[in-house]
């Protein structure tokens, strides 16, 4: 009878422990966030970053586009993968994408970008403003996690959705560069997905360097540990109006807008025509941000406006110009011998961006871009007359700016220049 009871107590032991052992094993990583290297490429001024994608896993290289709708890569040359999936047309994936079409045939033998009754999209390149028509897939996608302070262990997507582009599309993107990581205010973009499949928080940070190293991140969910008195807050607008180069009758756009109501340099508010900063009923007009745009393009006669009102004030300080500008995209430029530094970098007018309480502030070193040892211009861009957003803030004027874009309050956290905090975005990635 003992060593029956003793031999029930042993087996029950066992099972107990195989359970609590097979327990252990399913339970699944749960980050608390994750996060994406990002570098400046120097020859064209673009943000690259890194994912590896496929079985067997490889490095993938996107370009970083703050407004695209979804993840697209080359599938023309050299996508092999054991585990790429086709979506198909009548799929809730299909729907959730807003297909623009159904392929019904292809014309070849079964590959990645080529399946009969797929569900469709459009890439694009937002460089050139070009775009194609390309199948939706599936496949594995592996990145770090991020545990509050730096990249921790590496995770896994099984079935991560994306666009099958064509080759022609990378024309003009940095070397290295096969495809585009969209991070859009859309149902299936990295934001979008990650969040769902990690069941992170709806948000996502960016904070780009200007170095050619991996010194900038992106964060999706919960990122790097912000005061709360370091970001100012204002909302992220909708427009109505797709701002896409290709979209379908009634589709919003992806991209992420701000209430800007006025710009002042030197505290001094420049006169334009105000309404040029509100979004009609066309979709055009207002204020956007970009990770594809290297520096701020504004429409002209606001681009007029500003570039009069800085030059008043370099005048004030007795700061030569440059005539005629160096050879590049610029008009206001200076002799930088003369310009001193402080805290945000060369010491110049201050640029407001007023967004109704409270003002986004662009230093010197996100308005002043070094052309040479002995030239500094003021970075924004002639937009032209008639551009579908009067305002981009491009990517020199967001260097080592904070942005947290908090999708579930559509709102927007910027702490604008890191400079005078005493860091910087590469030293908030380590």
């Amino acid at each position: 009878m003992a060593s029956s009871l003793n031999n029930f107590l042993f087996i029950s032991s066992l099972l107990l422990f195989c359970i609590s052992l097979s327990s252990a094993k399913t339970v699944p990583f749960r980050p608390k966030g994750l996060v994406l290297p990002v570098y400046k490429d120097k020859c064209t001024n673009q943000y690259v970053t890194e994912l590896k994608q496929r079985t067997p896993l490889v490095p993938v290289k996107l370009l970083l586009d703050l407004g695209a709708r979804f993840m697209w890569v080359d599938c023309d040359q050299g996508y092999v993968s054991s585990t790429y999936k086709p979506v198909s047309c009548d799929s809730k994936l299909c729907a959730l994408a807003n297909s623009m079409a159904c392929a019904t045939e292809c014309n070849s033998a079964p590959k990645p970008g080529c399946h009969n009754n797929t569900c469709a999209h459009s890439p694009e390149n937002p460089v050139l403003r070009l775009s194609t028509g390309g199948q939706i897939g599936q496949d594995v996608v592996s990145l770090q996690s991020f545990n509050g302070k730096k990249p921790d262990r590496s995770v896994s997507v099984p079935d991560f959705p994306f666009v099958c582009g064509s080759t022609f599309l990378l024309e003009n993107l940095a070397d290295g560069v096969t495809g585009l990581a969209g991070l859009g205010n859309s149902n299936i973009s990295l934001p979008a997905q990650f969040s769902g499949d990690f069941a992170l928080p709806k948000k996502f940070s960016v904070c780009l360097s200007n170095s050619t190293k991996p010194d900038g991140a992106v964060f999706f969910g919960n990122g790097p540990s912000i005061p709360k008195n370091a970001l100012t807050y204002t909302p992220l607008l909708k427009n109505p109006v797709s701002t896409a180069g290709s979209s379908f009758l009634g589709e919003a756009s992806v991209e992420y807008f701000i209430g800007v109501q006025s710009i002042k340099i030197a505290g001094k508010e420049v006169k334009f025509n105000k309404t040029l900063l509100s979004i009609d009923s066309e979709g055009k007009g207002g204020t956007k941000i970009s990770t594809v745009n290297p520096y701020t393009v504004l429409q002209s006669s606001i681009y007029k406006a500003v570039v009069k009102a800085f030059v008043k004030e370099m005048d004030k300080k007795f700061i030569p110009h440059v005539e005629p500008p160096p050879v590049g995209p610029f008009e206001a430029c200076f002799q930088s011998i003369v310009i001193d530094n402080n805290g945000f970098g060369p010491d110049v007018p201050v640029i407001d961006l007023v967004l109704g309480n409270v003002n986004w502030r662009i230093w010197g070193g996100n308005s002043m871009v070094k052309m040479s040892s002995l030239v500094m211009c003021l970075g924004v861009l002639d937009g032209g007359e008639n551009p579908t957003t009067s305002v981009v803030i491009g990517g020199h004027q967001i260097e080592d700016n904070f942005l947290q874009f908090d999708l579930a309050s559509s709102r927007l956290g910027f702490s604008s220049s890191l400079l005078g905090k005493n860091t910087t975005c590469s030293k908030i990635n380590t």
